[in-house]
């Protein structure tokens, strides 16, 4: 009789379990994450039970533990794909989100075990600074041609902005503040790079996504701002956002022409991020308005990206590394 197992699963078998896990799963659980926490935002605002809320961030969590555990077997089998997945784009961005989704994940532990909250974004950090320190080695030492500045860096460098979702509610605001005003630089020296790069040349068709990726650290600039009783400056970087992402939307057509790819994640975490920035400037309306549109966006990509992984297809399609 046939094996009922996926395709990414049988056709591994008989070498190892795993064995090609690819990074490119971790950009949608990031964006699911990033929409139950918007959801969490969404029912205190609207006065309505969280238990929708928190039953998506429960299952959230489990698909995130699920990569883990996927993406750590395929490195205890050999340490050295790490770097190699790192040699290509959609893995640095997939081992990005996955640090970062850590950190969400940290935001979503805080009201029933602060304790571990705490561990799971110390974690988190650490393993980001490396990643970034790899990043930056590969990008310093590697050929003339690769040493391109992409909206992936946002993820890298400015990504240290998700841990101040957990940090504040456990009281470390004075390092949360930190980490805004250290991360706000950074955001605008990659948004400058980014529009010359714009201004002197087209991005090719299937990178286009990324440039959704802009949208991200203004959003959570303006979350964690007003988290920190900061609401003037919420303000701004939740109009900023707004401008973002009305460009991306007059753009839509030109940003997707390639077609659906896994580099569609892309848009997962940045509209999500959106989302509760409104909702924590006290847009009400329009934050409950974008959250609806956001669940539409969201939920649709992450099922495709699954679903190409479970079919062993994402693997190829991404270039992953193989253990």
């Amino acid at each position: 009789m046939a094996s009922q197992q996926p395709p990414a699963f049988r056709n591994q078998s008989r070498s190892g379990l795993f064995r090609r896990t690819p990074p490119a799963i971790f950009p949608p659980v990031m964006g699911l994450f990033g929409l139950g926490l918007a959801w969490r935002r969404g029912a205190e605002a609207a006065g309505l039970p969280g238990g929708l809320a928190e039953a998506l961030l429960g299952g959230v969590t489990l698909i995130y533990a699920f990569a883990l555990l996927a993406y750590l077997a395929k490195v205890a089998r050999r340490p050295g794909v790490v770097a190699e997945d790192l040699r290509i784009l959609p893995g640095r961005a997939g081992l990005a989100a996955a640090n970062l989704s850590g950190m969400l994940l940290a935001a979503v532990l805080v009201p029933y075990a602060p304790g571990l909250a705490l561990a799971v974004v110390a974690l988190a950090i650490v393993l980001h600074v490396a990643l970034g320190a790899a990043v930056l080695r590969l990008f310093l030492t590697g050929p003339e041609e690769a040493r391109v500045i992409t909206p992936v860096w946002h993820l890298t460098f400015v990504g240290y902005i998700l841990a101040p979702l957990s940090l504040i509610p456990l009281g470390h605001a004075g390092l949360s503040q930190g980490i805004l005003y250290a991360t706000i630089p950074v955001a605008a020296a990659i948004w400058a790079v980014s529009l010359r790069q714009i201004a002197t040349r087209i991005p090719p068709a299937p990178l286009r996504p990324l440039l959704a990726i802009h949208l991200a650290p203004a959003s959570l600039f303006a979350t964690v701002s007003a988290m920190l009783g900061l609401p003037g400056l919420s303000t701004g970087f939740a109009v900023l956002a707004g401008l973002i992402l009305l460009v991306l939307l007059a753009g839509a057509r030109w940003i997707t022409a390639a077609g659906f790819s896994a580099l569609w994640g892309a848009f997962t975490f940045p509209l999500a991020a959106c989302t509760s920035a409104w909702l924590a400037a006290g847009w009400a309306v329009p934050g409950l308005i974008l959250l609806a549109g956001a669940t539409g966006v969201v939920l649709p990509i992450a099922f495709r990206v699954m679903q190409a992984w479970a079919k062993g297809g994402l693997a190829i399609k991404t270039n992953a590394a193989t253990a």
